[in-house]
Parts: structure tokens; sequence; C-alpha cells
């Protein structure tokens, strides 16, 4: 399986980092729910997650396309980027539509691993992905915003400095849309963490590090805001298209893993006196599975093509993350059925990777939802919801 999203040398270089970085350490952080400090501080050092930013503040200045491959590499190497990939996909929001004073001021210190930039504050419990009927607001009080509210599975808060906040800064106008009045606001939570912000843990079938955060009239400089007041859908939208194009990558990636596993495994077992991988019951579903991913490949590749062109690639973005989602569920249902019991052994991996796996039906937006919006905005049917 060849690299046809491109960065060969970038690729190489993960692939080297990740070596170091092997089955016993995820599965070590597995059993004790434990965040891997240490694999986020090597990627940090090599200047991987300052890939998207420009070389004019400490970053490689690198296109949407190289973090994919980073994304990607991390999980076919049998890892988890998870732990830190919001660094890549919040990053646009904040190059596209923040100001050069927010830049200048938390950039280079992003870059040089000062600062992380893990948290992205949208989803709560009552509208879950109905953005537009969020509840946390943000009311101006002088030179700072008054937040009051309630996050959900906002992962990495805990292991964040800085968090992209969506909120709500004034009513919806008559006549207005539903989106309308929505900000966002950069938070640095190392000055309200245990005050005005709390954060609790949310548990999950995997590692993830997800949380749930609670404001009380926690205070947010006004010079924090990013772009203008109430148009914060519009720029938490465009980081979405990239958000949805780098989980297809680590989808692409776990797919791999998947049926690189599979393969070598179905090839190497014998019963009844011949490679299980011998048998079309078994090796039909990895070569399915592998068909899958090309496809995925495919369409993530137009996607990048069009969003480093400049252009605005929902289709294809949303796309990409749908085939990529499945490819990587398929190649996963088919490694853990060439494993039979020894797929649910964790000194394979398998099981792990499995779990994690199936998060992405789900996340960062559910396949309904993708087929909702293909629906509406790309064969112009009645809107679904």
């Amino acid at each position: 399986m060849d690299y046809p999203l491109g960065h060969p040398e970038i690729r190489a270089g993960i692939k080297r980092l990740c070596a170091d970085f092997a089955s016993r350490y995820w599965q070590e952080c597995d059993a004790d729910d434990a965040y891997p400090s240490a694999f986020v501080e090597a990627l940090t050092e090599a200047g991987y997650l300052a890939a998207l930013i420009p070389e004019a503040y400490g970053g490689m200045g690198l296109p949407l396309s190289a973090g994919a491959a980073i994304l990607e590499e991390i999980h076919r190497s049998g890892g988890n980027a998870a732990a830190c990939h919001a660094q890549m996909y919040t990053m646009g929001t904040i190059l596209r539509h923040g100001s050069e004073a927010q830049k200048q001021k938390y950039l280079p210190d992003i870059a040089a691993g000062k600062l992380r930039l893990q948290a992205f504050g949208v989803t709560e419990p009552s509208s879950g992905t109905d953005t537009s009927a969020l509840r946390t607001t943000a009311k101006q009080e002088g030179d700072r915003f008054i937040v009051n509210g309630q996050k959900i599975w906002t992962s990495r808060a805990e292991y964040s400095d800085l968090m992209v906040l969506l909120a709500r800064t004034s009513p919806v106008p008559t006549g207005g849309r539903k989106t309308d009045g929505l900000s966002v606001l950069l938070v640095d939570m190392r000055e309200v963490r245990g005050d005005t912000l709390t954060i609790t843990s949310v548990p999950t079938m995997m590692n993830h590090a997800t949380t749930q955060l609670f404001f009380d009239d926690m205070p947010v400089p006004a010079e924090n805001l990013i772009g203008e007041e109430g148009k914060g859908f519009k720029y938490i939208l465009s980081g979405m298209n990239a958000e949805r194009m780098l989980i297809a990558a680590e989808c692409i990636g776990d797919a791999k893993w998947f049926i690189e596993k599979a393969r070598d495994y179905g090839c190497d077992r014998e019963v009844f006196g011949r490679p299980i991988a011998q048998n079309q019951g078994v090796q039909f579903p990895i070569a399915s599975a592998y068909s899958k991913m090309r496809g995925a490949e495919l369409m993530l590749d137009k996607a990048l093509q069009l969003y480093e062109e400049g252009g605005n690639p929902g289709e294809e973005a949303n796309l990409a993350k749908l085939q990529a989602a499945d490819a990587s569920w398929a190649a996963a249902e088919a490694c853990i059925q060439t494993y039979g019991g020894f797929g649910f052994a964790r000194e394979y991996d398998v099981e792990r990777k499995y779990r994690e796996a199936r998060l992405y039906q789900v996340a960062p937006i559910s396949t309904n939802l993708i087929l909702s919006y293909i629906g509406e905005h790309v064969l112009k049917m009645p809107r679904s919801y």
C-alpha cells in the first residue's frame, strides 16, 4: 500500500517516531486510562504538531494534506492521534479568522510546545449536534465576556492550555437565522481552571480523555474574540471541513493497520492444514475492506486538493469522512473475525483498535448527519431534520 496522498518524507519520519511507542506503550495507556503524554511530547519536540502553523510564527507552514499524512501514519503504526489531533483542526479557525495580534500572542508558543491548543468546546448535553440550539452564553461586560453554561464531549480539556469555544453572544435577531449571534472565543483555561471553569472526566469505552465543562461566570478578555461577534458559526463550519478530512485520514490509517494485521495473520495461521487466508470466507472481507479504503483515499485526496486551492469542499470532506469511517469499520470487522478468539486478547491490539475505530461512526459527526447533508445540500431533497 503506497502513499497516494503524498508527503513520503513526513510519513517516514512519523513511522520512525512511532517505532519508539510500540504496542506495549498503547496497551499500558489504555489499561490505565492514561493520557499518552510522552507520545504527545515527542510529536511536539519533532515539530509535527506545529505542521500547519506558518513559518513566520515558528511552525512548518505545511498544507492540510501534510497534517493528514501525519495523522494517518500515527494510526497506521498502531497508535491513536486523538490525544493531539485537535491542534491541527482547530488551527484553521485562528489562521483564517484570528487577528494578527492573536496570532502573534499565541502561535509562537503553540509552535514551540509551550502552549497546547487541544480543546474544542462546541457540543452541549441538551443540543447534541444541533449546534444552533446551544445554550452557553457569553455576555460582554466592558473589556471582557462573562461565560455561563456547559459543554460535553470536550476531549483533552484536562491536558490543554487553550480552548476554542463557541457561545451565544446575542439572541437570534428577528428574521435571522438560528446560527446568528454565535461567536468564537479563545479561552486561556490556565487562568480560570478550578475557579470559574470546572472540568470533569467522562469515562468511555476507549481511552479518549473526554470531559464535560461547566462555566460559572467565567471571564474571557474581549480581545480573545475570534473574528466578528455573531459570525462564529461560519468560522466553526470552515474548521469542521478540515476536521472531517483529518479524521478521514486517521480512519484510513486504521483501515490499513487492520488490513495488514488481518492479511499477515491470515497467511500465517494454519487450520485444517492450510492458511486460513486461502479460504474465501476470510480472504474476501479483507479484500473488500481494502477496496473501500482505496476509494476513501481518492475522495480524501480530492477534498484536500480543493481545500488547499482555497475552495470549500463541503461535499467532498463529508464524503471522505463517511467513506473512510466505513472502510475502517469494515477492516476492523474483517480483522477481528480473521483473528477469531485471539482478536479479543489485549496483547494483539486488535480489540483496542476495534473499540477506537467504532467511535468514527458517531464522531465528530455521525454517519446519519452526513447522509442528511448529502440528501439536502447535494441531491437537493427536502431537509430531513
